[in-house]
């Protein structure tokens, strides 16, 4: 098993102190990005800067969209799908863990049903690294795994209808552009992701499945 997935994609050895500098600094990053989020959501909009507010900045770090594309690129320019596992899990726990600690002991309210998903979604978020570390290999599962992502971004980007196919922010639209981008390693193989990843949102795009906001 582990040497077929070697040949989706080979780890890249990394020197034990770019280990231990990486690590902490996406646990630093999360903590910024998380008390940064929860100071735009308390903050109302009128008092934000013309430009933060025309950008809806404390909506969109509200919504899942942000997370799963950064988590994603976390993974993926790791050098092995353990580093990537335990990257991305630093990542959130300083990102969940500054957001809620800030909930608590700054704006006063205990958020337990929310607090909880999210909890959920760091302990599980080392599985889904690992596994999307491979995107950007070689085969079959690289596509697919491609085109779930773009798929669960699709589904941040877009609201699709009966009759109608809108963008829902211009914000988690450039995220779906940037995320193709960051995919894309040959042009047959991004047609093959974009196709697979657009059919597979417009499959489920019926069935409502609620994200989590923070």
């Amino acid at each position: 098993m582990n040497g077929w997935l070697h040949d989706i994609r080979r780890p890249v050895d990394i020197s034990v102190s770019q280990k231990v500098v990486s690590s902490p600094l996406l646990f630093i990053a999360g903590v910024i990005l998380g008390v940064l989020s929860k100071v735009l959501d308390e903050t109302a909009s009128n008092l934000l800067p013309y430009f933060l507010e025309v950008l809806d900045l404390r909506n969109f770090f509200s919504r899942m969209g942000v997370w799963i594309f950064l988590a994603m690129l976390i993974a993926v320019y790791s050098k092995s799908p353990v580093r990537a596992a335990i990257n991305v899990f630093v990542f959130f726990v300083g990102m969940v863990g500054s957001y809620y600690l800030y909930t608590v002991m700054v704006a006063g309210f205990f958020p337990r049903s929310y607090m909880m998903i999210w909890i959920m979604m760091t302990v599980i978020s080392p599985f889904m690294a690992f596994i999307c570390w491979y995107a950007r290999g070689k085969g079959l599962p690289a596509i697919l795994i491609s085109s779930l992502l773009v798929m669960f971004m699709s589904r941040q980007a877009f609201a699709f209808g009966f009759w109608y196919l809108d963008i829902r922010n211009i914000l988690e639209f450039l995220l779906w552009i940037a995320t193709i981008i960051v995919l894309y390693q040959t042009p047959k193989q991004l047609i093959k992701v974009v196709a697979i990843g657009m059919f597979l949102y417009f499959l489920t795009a019926p069935f409502h499945i609620g994200w989590g906001m923070l």
